[in-house]
C-alpha cells in the first residue's frame, strides 16, 4: 500500500481538485493506496470539504490537529497513522503534481530507499527561491549533500527507514539529508512545480529566518551530535585563546613596564573571553557527558 500524506491549512478550494487528480492517477495505475489529509488548524472549509470526501471515498482519511502546530508535526501525525509501506510527502495547495508519483514510484522501486523531487521551472516567490539556494549552497558545501533540491516536498520513501530517523518540529526541511547520512540509497528525480491557484503562500520572511535557524541547527546535529566537544571546544578555545593573549599582554606591560591596569578596559575584555571561553568548553563537556550516558543506557 502506498499512503500520501497530505498536510494542509486553509487549502479549502485546493482539496478537492488535489483528490480528483490523486484518484485519477490511481484509477490509471491500479495501485492500492490512501490518502491522509492532516488539517493543521484550519480556520475556513477545509475540513468539510474532506469530509465529504470521505462519504464516498474509503481511501480517503482526515486527522484534525486543534490549532497550528506546524508543517512538521501535521506530516509527523500523517506518519503515525500511515498503514503503506511506502509513503509520499506532498503539500495541499495544487503546486505538486499527482502525475509524477508514478515516477517516484519507479525510481522508488529501483532499488532506493528514498526519491526526492527536483522542482524544474519554479513557480514559488522570490524568498523560498532565495532561502533554497543558499540552503543547497551550504549544505553541499559543509554536509555533501547529494541533493538538487532539498526542500521540495515532494518525495517518496520506505516507511521502514523512519524508525532509523527522528522526526520532530521542523526536521522535516532536512530528512532527506538525515535518510542519507544514515547510509540508505537515495535518489532524486525532476517533477512539475505548478503556479498557486487558490490562496496565500504560507511562506515568508519569518519563515525564511526560521529555516536559516534549521540550518544551523542541521549542520551542528548531523556533524556533531555524538562529538559534541569537538564543536563547543574549537568555539570556547578561540575565546579562551583571545582573553589570554590579552591578558597576557598586559600583564607583561604592568611587570615590564609598570603600565597600571585599574584604567585598562583591555583587562576585563581579556578575563570576559577567558571565562565565556570556559564555559563554552565545559557545555561541550556536558554534552559528551550526555551522549555517553544516552549510549551506555541504550546497551
Amino acid at each position: 500500500m502506498i499512503s500520501i500524506i497530505i498536510p494542509f491549512h486553509n487549502e479549502e478550494e485546493s482539496i478537492k481538485p488535489l483528490y480528483e487528480e490523486i484518484r485519477g492517477m490511481f484509477e490509471a495505475y491500479r495501485y492500492d493506496y490512501e490518502i491522509l489529509f492532516i488539517d493543521d488548524g484550519s480556520t475556513d472549509e477545509s475540513k468539510e470539504k474532506v469530509k465529504e470526501i470521505m462519504e464516498k471515498d474509503h481511501h480517503i482519511f482526515l486527522h484534525v490537529h486543534k490549532k497550528q502546530f506546524g508543517k512538521g508535526q501535521a506530516l509527523q501525525t500523517g506518519l503515525q497513522h500511515s498503514k503503506g509501506d511506502e509513503l509520499v510527502f506532498m503539500d495541499g495547495d495544487l503546486q505538486d503534481d499527482p502525475g509524477d508519483i508514478p515516477a517516484l514510484i519507479q525510481k522508488l522501486h529501483e532499488g532506493n530507499d528514498l526519491i526526492n523531487g527536483i522542482r524544474t521551472k519554479r513557480k514559488d516567490n522570490s524568498v523560498i527561491k532565495i532561502y533554497s539556494h543558499i540552503a543547497n549552497i551550504v549544505l553541499h558545501r559543509f554536509l555533501h549533500s547529494p541533493f538538487t533540491d532539498i526542500n521540495c516536498g515532494f518525495k517518496i520513501f520506505k516507511k521502514e527507514i523512519t524508525k532509523d530517523i527522528p522526526f520532530y518540529g521542523n526536521s522535516f526541511r532536512f530528512f532527506p539529508l538525515a535518510v542519507y547520512l544514515k547510509g540508505y540509497k537515495v535518489s532524486e528525480i525532476p517533477v512539475h512545480n505548478r503556479q498557486r491557484k487558490y490562496g496565500k503562500t504560507k511562506y515568508g520572511m519569518k519563515k525564511l529566518l526560521i529555516g536559516m535557524l534549521d540550518m544551523v541547527t542541521a549542520y551542528f546535529l548531523f556533524r556533531f551530535a555524538e562529538r559534541p566537544l569537538h564543536f563547543f571546544g574549537v568555539i570556547g578555545g578561540v575565546f579562551f585563546i583571545i582573553g589570554f593573549l590579552v591578558s597576557l599582554y598586559l600583564s607583561f606591560e604592568r611587570i615590564f613596564f609598570n603600565v597600571l591596569l585599574y584604567r585598562r578596559p583591555a583587562l576585563l575584555f581579556g578575563i570576559l573571553m577567558i571565562i565565556v571561553g570556559i564555559q563554552i568548553g565545559m557545555t561541550g563537556i556536558i554534552g559528551e557527558l550526555i551522549v555517553y550516558l544516552n549510549k551506555k543506557g541504550n546497551k
